[in-house]
């Protein structure tokens, strides 16, 4: 007794049942499984059409699961990687930009705790903190030991 191959269709929605993915993540996915007959610029478009593909949807997905470790520069990066528009990328922006010194703190906490002693440690840190996507300013200001402004809630 044997599988029967799946549609694109149901490559597509097996692929969004795990996580939000952009239409250019789809569509590289599924290139490789295109058999002559099938249009997968049409299975996108009916995806697409039911609301099952959405732009924001994912902007917010990799905000809300990236932005915990990792600067606004990265999480940009990786927005743009999945194809989203400059307009949807421009929103997360502000969103990550009005948050980035207090995301900062916490990871610089999470991993170093302390102050550095050495200026080989402070060059350390702040290396840390930009390899991980956060700006200059930001990561001298909580290298320097300046905790952000309480926010209000």
């Amino acid at each position: 007794m044997g599988f029967a191959k799946l549609s694109l269709t149901g490559r597509a929605l097996r692929l969004l049942a795990q996580r939000e993915h952009s239409r250019l993540e789809l569509e590289r996915k599924l290139t490789a499984h295109v058999e002559e007959g099938e249009d997968l610029a049409a299975v996108l478009d009916a995806l697409e059409a039911k609301n099952f593909i959405n732009p924001e949807r994912v902007a917010q997905s990799v905000v809300y699961t990236r932005s915990k470790k990792l600067g606004t520069a990265r999480v940009v990066q990786e927005l743009r990687n999945k194809g989203l528009d400059d307009d949807t990328v421009r929103a997360a922006t502000a969103q990550l930009r009005a948050t980035e010194h207090a995301r900062a703190w916490a990871v610089w906490q999470q991993k170093f705790g302390q102050l550095p002693a050495t200026p080989q440690e402070r060059m350390k840190q702040m290396r840390f903190l930009a390899s991980r996507g956060f700006g200059g300013e930001v990561v001298s200001k909580v290298v320097k030991g300046q905790p952000p402004e309480s926010e209000p809630s």
